[in-house]
């Protein structure tokens, strides 16, 4: 039972979304008195976000779900200086036509997940329409001084750096700033009382609070979700190929949908309160499964997953490569298919470099090291010489070799 009033708080409570609250209290009375406000910020350092980003982005589809007004913060102002949590090193620095070319492709997955239309839509601003237009020096003394110095050298993100004396350079600290003065500029604007986002957020996001408060605006809230780990102590979001991006050109619907597949049991019910919108008691009921039943949990987990991400009909198809690829055995053309010159596979593909070619092995020691453990298959036939080569010959009759790498991971090799 969720000690939350408030429909948002309690949905947020019961799926396991929060990990702290800066007045929990008083968030949750605000939120049941009427309509609240409330943003994330992303910024715009890749063309895409990853698997860790989708709890956040899940948190507004949650705000707006319960009826309050949902914002996505683009960072396009931001992302010109690299937020310095969690790095041991300074960001490459973008250009504004990198950051926009990186916002136009992420803002493809926020339309899959929240809803710009209708009676209630999301917002999608972008922080460059403000910190670009600041004055320095004005900024200084209307917004710098309100910061202690002291204060910030405390805070995780900038510890961490000077502990293993790494450089934090005064662009980077100027971030926390930036993040800080985003919030108070976005009250200003659309009113906006609460801001959202992972647990290494938390000091970044309190700055916003303390700012607002010390520039005599009104009370403002933080929230931020726990850090994803597996029930294994490994942290969510890396696979075989590198990480898990929302962009299905980076990492495609079928790898995806193969990702939540392969779910560790222990953590089935997590996920499933978290990255799906199934009701709560037939989470309860798939959770219940018992043996390999549960593994028809994990399709469902997968499929509700991927079609949040990717839409209803990536989902189905995902799933149904996966059931004619596993279960019957059948050779599936709509599996990942990289394509090579027929020349070259004529003269002979050395097999660690086409498993790399085919986002079945990270480099070409991970590829030797399954083919020596017998993981490896060339058109569902075992192969342990790490110098064994795929060629022309070795094409079935649709024209395209099979690799394998274990019994979840395939791809087709097809010569052009």
């Amino acid at each position: 039972m969720s000690k939350f009033k408030s429909d948002f708080l309690r949905v947020l409570d019961e799926r396991g979304f929060i990990h702290q609250i800066s007045d929990p209290e008083g968030l949750d009375a605000r939120a049941l008195k009427g309509t609240i406000t409330g943003y994330v910020g992303y910024d715009a350092t890749a063309t895409s976000i990853h698997i860790g980003n989708l709890i956040t982005v899940t948190l507004l589809y949650w705000l707006q779900e319960t009826g309050h007004k949902a914002i996505s913060l683009m960072g396009g102002g931001t992302s010109m200086v690299g937020d310095p949590s969690g790095r041991t090193d300074q960001r490459n620095l973008l250009t504004v036509e990198q950051i926009q070319t990186n916002i136009d492709s992420i803002q493809r997955v926020y339309a899959n997940i929240l809803n710009y239309g209708g009676s209630n839509p999301a917002i999608m601003v972008n922080n460059a329409d403000w910190l670009l237009k600041l004055n320095y020096v004005e900024f200084l003394r209307d917004v710098g001084r309100h910061f202690s110095v002291n204060r910030m050298l405390s805070f995780d993100s900038v510890k961490l750096r000077l502990d293993r004396e790494q450089s934090l350079s005064f662009l980077e600290f100027n971030y926390m700033i930036m993040q800080g003065y985003d919030f108070t500029e976005l009250n200003r604007r659309h009113g906006t009382v609460l801001q959202m986002g992972g647990s290494d957020q938390w000091g970044n996001i309190i700055n916003g609070v303390d700012l607002n408060h010390r520039m005599g605006g009104e009370q403002l809230y933080a929230l931020t979700t726990p850090l994803l780990t597996k029930s294994s102590g490994e942290k969510m979001g890396k696979s075989a190929s590198g990480a898990v991006w929302l962009n299905g050109d980076l990492f495609s619907p079928y790898d995806f949908w193969q990702y939540f597949r392969n779910t560790e049991d222990a953590d089935v019910e997590k996920w499933l309160k978290i990255f799906t919108r199934l009701p709560l008691d037939e989470i309860a009921r798939l959770v219940a499964l018992g043996g390999t039943e549960i593994n028809e949990a994990k399709k469902i987990l997968a499929t509700e997953v991927t079609a949040i991400v990717h839409g209803r009909a990536a989902a189905d198809q995902a799933a149904a490569t996966a059931a004619a690829t596993f279960e019957t055995g059948k050779l599936d053309l709509s599996l990942f298919t990289k394509e090579v010159s027929y020349g070259d596979l004529a003269a002979g593909m050395g097999l660690q470099m086409a498993l790399s070619l085919a986002g079945l092995a990270s480099s070409y020691g991970d590829a030797r090291r399954n083919i020596e453990a017998g993981a490896v298959r060339v058109n569902d036939v075992i192969v342990t010489d790490p110098k064994a080569q795929i060629s022309v010959d070795d094409l079935l009759a649709e024209d395209v070799i099979k690799l394998s790498v274990g019994k979840k991971k395939h791809a087709l090799i097809k010569p052009v």
